[in-house]
């Protein structure tokens, strides 16, 4: 589903305007966006948490040449679905 089928469906499901919706949806994630900038973590019920956690600095190995290298460390965007969400998925989708 891309991101124009999304929101015809969230506006036909919520009974708001296609522009409304659109316009809620960037202002959620407007909001969330500088919450994990800031460094807090966003979590939202019933469906899990997003975090932004640092990778450390590693030695990576080319394949192709076997030459070793050194990867900085850096900032990685981290998702943690609720165990309800986790058991609906591992079941094909069923309650």
């Amino acid at each position: 589903m891309n991101n124009k089928e999304f929101i015809n469906k969230l506006a036909n499901e919520s009974g708001y305007s296609v522009e409304d919706t659109q316009k809620l949806v960037r202002s959620v994630l407007a909001s969330m966006v500088k919450q994990l900038e800031s460094g807090k973590t966003v979590a939202i019920n019933g469906f899990g948490a997003f975090e932004v956690k640092k990778r450390l600095e590693r030695v990576m190995v080319s394949p192709s040449t076997g030459e070793r290298f050194l990867v900085p460390p850096k900032l990685v965007l981290n998702f943690k679905p609720t165990s309800s969400i986790k058991e609906r998925l591992k079941n094909g989708g069923e309650v």
